[in-house]
């Protein structure tokens, strides 16, 4: 078995030292985390095809809303929401009362449903029928669903 003869592995590290050097040069040497966007900035709302579409947007544009009346990230508050022990940490860092999160998780909620309505991702009776259950159900009952993914609820809503 031949060797490889000086002047191939002389190729061979030049390649590599140049791919490297192209990587750089296209900014693969850094790390610019995306921004967090503001959650107080309407977003624009995709053609949802079908309930799960529509239903998260619903969520999103709910987060976003309760997120901008709170004063935090949609990410922060999303996270939040997954688990008592994480919304307990959460209404401590940000110094925030359980009833004042639920008031604006319900007021986020009726933004989205504003907005779903806008878009018309809904129709007349299924913004009747959300904007009711927004209003009167028990909020902590809905994050359990969505937390447990407990949603077989959702289609009957929108469907």
């Amino acid at each position: 078995m031949r060797r490889p003869g000086p002047l191939l592995v002389a190729a061979v590290a030049a390649l590599g030292i140049l791919l490297v050097g192209v990587y750089v040069a296209l900014g693969g040497g850094r790390y610019d985390p995306l921004a967090v966007a503001d959650p107080c900035q309407q977003r624009e709302w995709r053609d949802p095809e079908g309930t799960q579409a529509v239903a998260e947007q619903i969520a999103l544009s709910a987060l976003d809303g309760a997120a901008c009346d709170l004063g935090v990230s949609r990410e922060a508050l999303a996270l939040a929401v997954t688990g008592d022990d994480r919304f307990r940490e959460f209404t401590r860092a940000y110094r925030l009362d359980e009833g004042r999160v639920e008031d604006a998780l319900r007021k986020g909620l009726l933004r989205a449903i504003d907005d779903a309505a806008r878009a018309d991702a809904i129709n007349g009776p299924t913004e009747f029928l959300l904007r009711q259950a927004a209003e009167r159900l028990p909020l902590q009952r809905l994050i359990e669903a969505v937390r447990d993914g407990d949603l077989d609820w959702v289609p009957g809503l929108l469907g």
